[in-house]
């Protein structure tokens, strides 16, 4: 791998970190009030305008034709303005990618252009249930066929962006006469479909500005041409875009693990204790570089996840790697930002008190990482 970034890579990590400074940051904290969401969205369209909601979506649908590796740059840029937009920005290209990747001309046309340009605020990724976290193929979920309708019955828990999502993609078992995992399907289902029901809102640690609701089916009928990719064989799918997800999120933790340290940094520069900068104790110099060498090597385990996946190779570990020390080390580096800021850390004045708490969830989504050490031994043991 080539490590040196091509000029539209480096274009669009810069992009990514103006907007994150002079758009972001200085309202991060104010958008985790509910009541300020219309800064957030506005936000939201402001990135779909700049051709970040679309970042490897082909030019014709109204993608940007960038990239696994402009993908991967541009939300550890926007996480260190703000977490909650970099979550929303990373699912809204996860939706159109499985678009792009299994759906048929009708659906690429209809909704890749909405959700790259901004029409839709969100695209939203349906798939967790009560019973099937880690374990999908477990989904209760269920459509059955009427005629030229599915009509789709259950509930999917811990969904991002629902509350203002244009367009869900459903997973849901439509042959459980098949093995465990063999008879599930995927589903294209717009906003305001009747029977489709948001519930409420979770009250979360971090990342409160990004919307994560139940989302309930109650006898949601959808027309025939709503079957996303072939009939039954959609845990693959949702298996597939997950490994790409994970790419998204160890970018999303990086991100915000980087922002906290620069705080810190800035911090032991400028803080004086018994004479001297606390940047010139050697303790302090010692966790700076450790968490440095961190970074850098959950930024380069990411570049090679995205890299494989950008080259059309197989991607699945590496990015289960990459998800796992990305954001197990982010997690660290946040705690290790926020011990050396003293009390000021603990406080909501000083924005690493809202970093650790955006960062935690990352060791948790798009699967834990137990799950990513049970991924990488079942590769290892093949």
């Amino acid at each position: 791998m080539n490590l040196a970034l091509t000029d539209t890579q480096t274009m669009i990590a810069q992009t990514a970190e103006k907007f994150a400074q002079s758009e972001l940051m200085p309202v991060a904290q104010k958008v985790q009030d509910p009541a300020h969401r219309p800064v957030f969205l506005g936000n939201l369209k402001k990135l779909a305008e700049l051709g970040f909601m679309g970042l490897n979506i082909e030019s014709h649908y109204g993608g940007t034709e960038a990239g696994s590796v402009a993908f991967s740059l541009a939300i550890t840029e926007i996480a260190k303005g703000c977490a909650s937009t970099a979550v929303t920005c990373s699912v809204n290209n996860m939706v159109a990618e499985v678009i792009q990747a299994i759906g048929n001309e009708q659906q690429k046309q209809h909704y890749l252009h909405k959700l790259c340009s901004g029409e839709y605020s969100a695209g939203a990724f349906c798939l967790t249930e009560a019973s099937s976290g880690s374990d999908p193929a477990n989904m209760q979920t269920r459509a059955t066929k009427n005629g030229d309708k599915w009509v789709i019955n259950g509930s999917k828990l811990f969904i991002t962006s629902a509350a203002y999502a244009g367009v869900f993609v459903v997973w849901a078992v439509t042959d459980s006469h098949l093995a465990k995992g063999k008879g599930i399907s995927c589903f294209l289902v717009e906003a305001n479909t009747p029977g489709l029901i948001i519930g409420k809102e979770e009250k979360k640690m971090g990342q409160r500005a990004s919307a994560t609701n139940e989302v309930i089916f109650e006898n949601c009928e959808v027309h025939e041409s709503a079957l996303l990719g072939e009939l039954n064989k959609g845990f693959k799918i949702a298996v597939g875009e997950l490994a790409g997800g994970r790419i998204g999120v160890g970018s999303l933790a990086l991100g915000v693990a980087q922002a906290a340290m620069d705080i810190a940094i800035d911090h032991v520069k400028e803080r004086q204790q018994f004479g001297q900068s606390i940047s010139q104790f050697q303790g302090v110099q010692w966790m700076l570089a450790e968490q440095a060498m961190n970074l850098q090597a959950a930024r380069l385990l990411i570049m090679q996840a995205a890299y494989k996946k950008e080259q059309g190779e197989y991607f699945g570990t590496e990015a289960s790697m990459a998800k796992l020390f990305a954001t197990e080390k982010a997690c660290e580096a946040c705690y290790v930002a926020q011990q050396l800021m003293g009390g000021l850390g603990y406080v909501e004045d000083c924005p690493i008190e809202r970093l650790v708490r955006d960062v935690r969830v990352s060791t948790v989504y798009e699967g834990t990482s137990e799950i990513q050490k049970v991924i990488i031994a079942r590769e290892i043991l093949k």
